[in-house]
């Protein structure tokens, strides 16, 4: 489930931004997208390399 632009803007206003324009929403989108795309793809060579099929915690935070 990607991160959408309505999710996006969320995350502008919660940090006080008052208004915010599509084309920032959506670049925020992609590079969270981008951001969490790398990390879950390393979580996933983590538990492998660990011969586990299920990625857990401790994997996403070592990704991190």
């Amino acid at each position: 489930m990607p991160i959408t632009r309505r999710a996006a803007k969320r995350i502008f206003k919660e940090v006080g931004a008052g208004r915010i324009s599509d084309s920032a929403a959506d670049e925020l989108a992609i590079v969270m997208n981008r951001f969490a795309y790398g990390i879950a793809k390393k979580a996933v060579q983590l538990a492998a390399h660990a011969k586990r099929k299920t990625v857990k915690k401790s994997d996403v935070e070592l990704a991190k």
